[in-house]
């Protein structure tokens, strides 16, 4: 998926009904454990960041119910446990479905207490068709780049020349990759979690993901729940929604974390001199849309890379500062040189960024089944906007391959599971991407689970982001399995960490380099 300051990869949308069958050797997966230790070499991959990183990679069946048949490789990452005794592989993963782990395993080893971290290896991996991993997916190169159409359909030509994008793109995908996604789903890439247990030597793994992530935990552990440790899912995907649903669900939560932006941007109105009133502020926002539609900013900023730009803050607001100067430059001072400098630092796409969002939408339109008559997807989503505007067009046409995808749909997994250790289970109350109300739910299907809140945040990733409340919890599991125990519908709440300050007043992006480092690496989208 995009990259803009981040890997923005996208998590989130129908359940058309039934569940799927999980496949007849989920329990026992013998070919998993074929695999032996021996398999990984670990090899010097350290960087300045994160030195003692190790690097190996291993082979998977593209089709784990033809284990003898084409082999596909994973790439992965590892900083090795130094405790004398170790509690064995913590798999981390940071979401998407796109995004790369292998520097996750980096930070989640230092992020973590030096003696929680020491007990576990560590173990990141590029999910198949990532980075990495090959074969690497890449669909249709340069597919965002600016100018795009406006978002907006409001004119027959408008939609008419996203809709050739979003059938061109699928397209692509179909004639590149026919052999290969089928086998580009979640249910596959929790058997190579698997494998990568296996190849581990392990009887058992604990698993720690974040966005998507969370789903890919929630199925491994519904599919294999023996081999699970300890799960830790924080920022939490609905799991009755995957992924349509889930998607408008996000339409409307962006919304509010925009108007959070406008509202943040009114109390420092001697900064940004844009009012004291949140509503004019976002009315002039829709103002500086409507005209770079006419005219885009650097020749690159239009209505459609504006709302590229802006997504972001709903994921982390830490990025409020530098969206609100770029959004003062441009209205005060006719100036957009910012607003072009805020798109190429967190909205523009490279090749990571294609390849994110080939896997994005190889996954998504192959796990659930899509509306394929778009006349839905019309009616959708402009009873969406008429109520939460600002992403609900933009997020339409980010999915809307999947109208159109080349492969038959699967069905969303059940992931209620009572078979499980104690599990901790994180979310903000005002987390956009995956809103609230999906760690409620998955606190009411897993059984042993412990809800954490983080009352009043709305960032996207918040353990090792600098709460210390959220990861005292976390380092207490970690390390010795306890949660907290309510007997209510949460078990913990902490406060959230207070909003940044003006960029004059505080340079830097929040009160965090953690959140802005791990929000660095995370794979998430709407």
């Amino acid at each position: 998926m995009r990259k803009r300051a981040a890997v923005l990869c996208g998590a989130a949308v129908v359940v058309a009904g039934t569940f799927t069958a999980l496949p007849a050797d989920a329990s026992t997966s013998q070919a998993s454990d074929t695999a032996s230790a021996a398999r990984l070499t670990w090899k010097n991959c350290g960087t300045a960041d994160y030195p003692t990183l190790q690097c190996s990679s291993l082979k998977v069946p593209l089709d784990h119910d033809d284990p003898h048949g084409r082999q596909i490789t994973l790439a992965l990452s590892r900083v090795q446990h130094t405790a004398k005794k170790s509690q064995g592989p913590l798999l981390v993963n940071p979401g998407g479905p796109g995004g790369s782990g292998l520097s996750l395993a980096g930070f989640v080893a230092s992020s973590l207490p030096k003696a929680v971290a020491a007990q576990y290896d560590v173990i990141g991996f590029d999910p198949r068709g990532v980075g990495q991993s090959k074969p690497a997916l890449d669909c249709k190169p340069g597919y965002f780049n600016p100018v795009r159409p406006d978002s907006v359909p409001r004119t027959r030509a408008l939609e008419k020349a996203n809709l050739s994008r979003a059938k061109s793109f699928a397209a692509a995908c179909g004639t590149k990759y026919a052999s290969l996604l089928p086998y580009i789903n979640t249910i596959q890439a929790v058997r190579d979690m698997d494998s990568i247990r296996a190849a581990l030597g392990a009887k058992q793994t604990s698993y720690f993901g974040y966005s998507y992530g969370t789903y890919l935990g929630a199925v491994y552990a519904k599919l294999f729940p023996e081999r699970v440790k300890r799960l830790v899912l924080d920022s939490i995907v609905d799991p009755t929604g995957v992924w349509y649903e889930d998607n408008i669900a996000q339409d409307y939560a962006f919304d509010a974390r925009q108007k959070a932006l406008m509202a943040w941007i009114a109390k420092y109105d001697s900064t940004y001199k844009l009012g004291t009133d949140p509503a004019k502020i976002e009315a002039k926002w829709y103002a500086m849309r409507a005209a770079l539609a006419k005219k885009p900013a650097g020749g690159k900023v239009g209505a459609s890379e504006l709302e590229d730009t802006f997504i972001p803050g709903g994921y982390y607001n830490g990025y409020w500062p530098y969206l609100a100067e770029a959004f003062a430059a441009y209205v005060n001072d006719k100036n957009a040189d910012p607003l072009v400098e805020a798109y190429d630092n967190f909205a523009a796409v490279d090749a990571s960024g294609d390849n994110g969002y080939s896997i994005y939408t190889s996954v998504q339109c192959r796990d659930a089944s899509w509306p394929r008559d778009w006349d839905q997807w019309r009616k959708d989503n402009w009873a969406v906007y008429d109520k939460a505007p600002f992403m609900a067009w933009n997020n339409a046409w980010y999915n809307a391959p999947c109208a159109f995808w080349p492969t038959h749909s699967k069905h969303p997994v059940s992931i209620a599971n009572h078979k499980l250790p104690p599990v901790l289970l994180f979310q903000a109350t005002d987390d956009a991407a995956t809103p609230y109300e999906g760690g409620a739910t998955v606190h009411q299907l897993l059984a042993r689970s412990s809800f954490v809140v983080e009352q009043g945040g709305g960032n996207h990733g918040i353990t090792l982001s600098g709460n210390a409340c959220l990861d005292k919890y976390l380092a207490d599991y970690l390390s010795n399995g306890t949660v907290p125990r309510s007997g209510g519908e949460v078990d913990a709440v902490c406060p959230k960490l207070p909003d940044p300050t003006p960029l004059a007043a505080a340079k830097t992006a929040s009160g965090s380099t953690g959140g802005s480092e791990l929000h660095g690496m995370l794979g998430f989208r709407g």
